[in-house]
């Protein structure tokens, strides 16, 4: 058996044969088996000097149970050995093996010494050992607390800045879905108003400035929605992995806080402590998964994925505000030359209505003016009649002159010039009247033009101004923008 931090070739822990004594049969250990005393030199065995009687006596089967005793008296010589008294011990024996017996005493005690004093130098350096090895362990847990703390501050700061983030870039995808949906009003008045301008009548229905106004308009509408949705999807993909990464960090810094309780309770742990105890075969069984470098790789690489996540959300809601700003500026740009473009037609309608109702107004008086001279036409013809029948009785009368008196006198030939003049005079008066009628239906066909276009151009009119009282309310730049 050897004794820890000790040698093998110290004197006390081989195992030597006595020197003195015969052996012991086995019984218990004690520690004269296991720390035999030391002998001299040339003293080795106590054979060389005993006598043959003695050795005989001592070491005779019959009598081997009896132990020898060397500070005992022999034993008593029976009359029939009186012939073996040479045989017993002399002086010089005597004192040779009180001299043996004393250097042996000594030697056993030097031994002793020397392993009381490597004992006390063993225990004290085991003890010095001990203690620096458990302030070595207890420096290292302080070490690793430090460590433990520097991390979980670094992860709580970029936990605080992840969540942060991850609040403003969910505050951008609100903006940018609330924008979206603010388009949705204006976007269905440009499609109302391009319904309602499919009413028109006539050459009304034109594809003027206003309707490629409002086509424009639809179509930006449907892109800066467009635009603003897939932003929208882009950020909340982001904002996936920002939960990711946060759960990453709180799950991390769960676990520091959790190893840093545990180390701060094994740092506080003492000799006099209550909750100590043996756990045989714990420092065999290795459960550790990392080792420092690992470890802290594992929290920097945590840390540097959530400052990349954190980086491209800014990068998004930069681009999100950027959107917001362009969308809103061009949907304002386009409602504002939409409205210039039906103020202009509204103006154009207006303009030519009232010049078609002057027009209307002319060709009505015009109207009235010809059925007056028609009604006049008419009353000269039939005035003219009664001249022509009393020329033609008196030819027709004159022709029943007898014989000679049919002459060719000045009143036949009077009457003839004015029959023939009368009825000049109506047939110019009835092609008058001719034209007269004519012009009657061209300005009533005209009239009725100018009805059917003035009633288009009121139609269109109504339009426009119906579409213009639709357009009235448009979203402000601010929620244009997202904001409520």
């Amino acid at each position: 058996m050897e004794f820890l931090g000790t040698t093998q070739l110290a004197s006390y822990c081989s195992r030597k044969k006595s020197c003195l004594f015969p052996d012991l049969a086995p019984a218990s250990t004690t520690t004269k088996d296991t720390y035999q005393p030391y002998c001299l030199p040339g003293y080795c065995y106590l054979s060389s000097w005993r006598p043959g009687l003695l050795q005989k006596v001592v070491l005779d089967p019959a009598r081997s149970d009896k132990k020898f005793n060397p500070h005992g008296r022999p034993p008593t010589v029976l009359p029939a050995l009186r012939s073996s008294l040479h045989a017993r011990y002399s002086p010089r024996d005597w004192h040779h093996a009180n001299m043996v017996q004393l250097k042996g005493s000594e030697a056993s005690r030097c031994c002793a010494g020397r392993l009381n004093a490597d004992s006390m130098r063993l225990m004290q350096n085991k003890d010095q050992l001990t203690y620096q090895m458990q302030e070595d362990s207890r420096r290292n847990l302080g070490e690793r607390i430090s460590n433990i703390d520097f991390w979980r501050s670094e992860l709580i700061y970029e936990l605080e800045c992840l969540l942060k983030e991850t609040q403003a870039l969910e505050t951008a995808k609100q903006r940018l879905e609330r924008a979206a949906e603010e388009m949705q009003g204006p976007l269905k008045t440009a499609l109302e108003c391009l319904y309602h301008r499919e009413m028109r009548k006539g050459i009304d229905l034109v594809h003027d400035n206003v309707e490629k106004n409002l086509i424009k308009e639809v179509d930006a509408f449907k892109d800066c929605q467009e635009i603003l949705t897939k932003l929208a999807q882009k950020i909340n993909q982001q904002l996936g992995i920002n939960r990711d990464a946060q759960h990453a960090l709180e799950q991390d810094l769960s676990d520091k806080n959790s190893a840093c309780f545990i180390d701060e309770k094994c740092f506080n742990l003492k000799n006099t402590s209550n909750s100590i105890n043996f756990y045989h075969g714990v420092e065999k069984a290795d459960g550790t998964v990392s080792i420092p470098a690992t470890w802290a790789k594992f929290s920097e690489d945590n840390i540097r994925c959530s400052q990349h996540a954190r980086a491209n959300s800014a990068k998004l809601r930069e681009d999100a505000e950027v959107r917001l700003e362009s969308t809103s500026e061009e949907t304002w740009n386009h409602f504002i030359s939409t409205n210039l473009a039906f103020n202009n037609r509204i103006a154009e309608v207006a303009d030519a209505k009232n010049k078609l109702q002057a027009q209307l107004a002319k060709i009505l008086q015009e109207i009235f003016q010809t059925e007056d001279t028609i009604m006049l036409l008419e009353r000269s013809i039939k005035a003219k009649e009664y001249p022509l029948k009393v020329a033609q009785t008196r030819l027709e009368g004159r022709t029943k002159r007898p014989n000679i008196e049919l002459c060719c006198d000045a009143p036949q030939l009077q009457l003839v010039t004015e029959v023939y003049t009368i009825d000049d005079t109506l047939q110019t008066l009835k092609r008058c009247l001719r034209e007269a009628h004519d012009t009657l239906q061209m300005l009533i066909l005209n009239k009725s033009n100018l009805e059917h276009e003035i009633s288009v151009k009121a139609n269109s009119f109504f339009i426009d101004k119906k579409c213009m009282d639709m357009r009235k309310v448009f979203p402000s730049t601010p929620r244009l923008i997202g904001y409520t």
